[in-house]
């Protein structure tokens, strides 16, 4: 599969926001694509690194200036080498000129972007998750470029999308605060914070202090925490969800972090702590979404104290904002993005438990039972429990594609026995006759390749099923002939491994 080059960079003055959101995209992409992801950087970004070098993904340093002609010539070589086609830029140094030369160059950009601060747009994606994204920051683009505009597309990493976490719980009184500040926090604002939290006249206040891998004041932060017991400071944290999951608040930067407190559904306190991080709280304030706080009064711990005890003591103030984020942040952001830099618009996916109604109503649909070995309507709970037993079964393998909005279009199933594996495969109604059967087969089938040891794939069709028989044939089956198949004659067409 192809590999991806993304350019971005991390450090105490641009903190490590355009770095984890697109570490986010690349785990996408290594879900989705199956392809390596190739990260060059113009600085060092330890431990930053170490995060990504565990998810496996190769770094690249360049010793160019970022955004300079020499750095997006460098980035291009780097793409030519590994044979991808598509790069990702994220970072404010990166300008009109560093686009068209990565365009120049022949490949396909994605243009990772947070307030229009680029002339001219040549890149073929334009993506801005901000909640206060439109389109008057893009005026000067080429016509082909596209924009992903909004928080529908936020790039929230695999971390906070594995698994389901419980609901937020509302306490009459909170007393249990998350302290995160972003990566870098060059001003400490984070030591005022934590000043203001051991102002707060409320007995049991517990806190968790998260310092950045790119923070230079960890140590200020550490002696600022003796003799409080109740607060501790964690380095370079991994666990983001659980302690965000643990707390009842959190006071946030106004950058990437406050999209996940968002999808989380915990109260906020939010302070800019950069410029460009205004729009962000001005915008979550006049949803309701959050609360801001304006850096002048950040630093004042007696000023901020007040306004702490004030949320951690209104439960209706508290749940009010949890109820407003169900809706925000659907976690589906990076599959959208993925579709949409693919040439067909199809992402596959491993199936999930919450998959099983859709799948139910896709096989009883009429023309499905018209195809299919067993013709009758399939009751709902014999469904239940033949999906709970092929879930976890490792002798199935079970995809769900989605199209360019994250929406189930249709369903693939490899059922493997010994060294080859029978494919199943159907469309939702409503994206039938648009040639992507063909599409769903071919690259259902190289996924399936990828994933397994499987050396061939049969595909057994009812004679007169023509459609379907077109669709294996356009995908790169081979027809063998007639067979026979649960009793019936049938079209046996098969697919081997490509072997170099």
């Amino acid at each position: 599969m192809k590999p991806l080059v993304i350019r971005a960079d991390a450090g105490p003055a641009i903190g490590t926001g355009h770095v984890m959101r697109c570490l986010a995209l690349a785990e996408a992409w290594q879900d989705a694509v199956g392809g390596d992801v190739f990260f060059v950087l113009a600085c060092d970004a330890q431990p930053l690194e170490a995060r990504l070098k565990e998810e496996g993904i190769e770094i690249i340093h360049i010793c160019q200036a970022a955004g300079t002609a020499g750095d997006a010539d460098k980035t291009a070589s780097i793409a030519r080498t590994s044979g991808a086609d598509w790069i990702v830029v994220d970072g404010y140094q990166f300008g009109a000129d560093f686009q068209k030369r990565i365009k120049d160059a022949g490949f396909s950009l994605l243009f990772i972007d947070d307030y229009g601060h680029a002339d001219h747009y040549y890149a073929d994606i334009v993506l801005n998750q901000n909640i206060y994204a439109n389109m008057s920051f893009y005026k000067i683009h080429e016509p082909y470029t596209r924009f992903l505009l909004g928080p529908e597309y936020v790039l929230l990493r695999k971390e906070f999308l594995k698994r389901p976490f419980p609901e937020p719980a509302i306490r009459e009184i909170a007393r249990r605060i998350l302290i995160t500040l972003g990566g870098s926090d060059k001003d400490n604002i984070t030591f005022r914070v934590i000043e203001a939290v051991k102002a707060v006249d409320i007995k049991d206040i517990k806190a968790i202090v998260v310092a950045g891998g790119s923070n230079p004041n960890s140590e200020r932060l550490e002696g600022s925490l003796k003799n409080y017991p109740g607060l501790r400071l964690i380095k370079n944290a991994r666990n983001m969800p659980e302690l965000m999951a643990w707390a009842d608040i959190a006071i946030s930067a106004g950058g990437s972090t406050c999209w996940e407190l968002l999808f989380m559904r915990i109260p906020s306190l939010v302070i800019p702590i950069a410029d460009n991080q205004k729009p962000i709280v001005c915008e979550l304030e006049t949803r309701h979404l959050a609360q801001g706080v304006d850096v002048s009064v950040a630093k004042n711990p007696g000023e901020l104290a007040k306004i702490i005890t004030g949320l951690l003591v209104s439960k209706e103030k508290r749940s009010a904002f949890s109820e407003r984020m169900v809706q925000c942040i659907d976690g589906k952001g990076p599959v959208r993005v993925i579709c949409a830099m693919g040439d067909n618009g199809i992402m596959l996916r491993r199936v999930e438990p919450s998959d099983c109604n859709q799948i139910w109503l896709w096989i009883n649909d009429p023309l499905v039972r018209s195809v299919s070995f067993n013709p009758e309507p399939i009751p709902l709970e014999r469904h239940k429990e033949w999906f709970s037993s092929v879930l976890n079964n490792p002798a199935f393998v079970y995809y769900i594609a989605l199209d360019g909005i994250a929406k189930p279009i249709g369903q693939v199933r490899f059922r493997i026995t010994s060294h080859e594996a029978v494919i199943s495969v159907l469309l939702d109604p409503g994206y039938r006759g648009r040639s992507l059967g063909s599409l769903l087969i071919r690259d259902a089938t190289e996924k399936f390749f990828q994933e397994t040891e499987i050396e061939k794939v049969k595909a057994f069709i009812k004679t007169g099923n023509e459609v379907s028989r077109r669709a294996f044939t356009t995908a790169g089956y081979s027809e063998i002939g007639l067979s026979e198949y649960s009793g019936e004659q049938v079209y046996l067409l098969i697919k081997q491994r490509a072997r170099p």
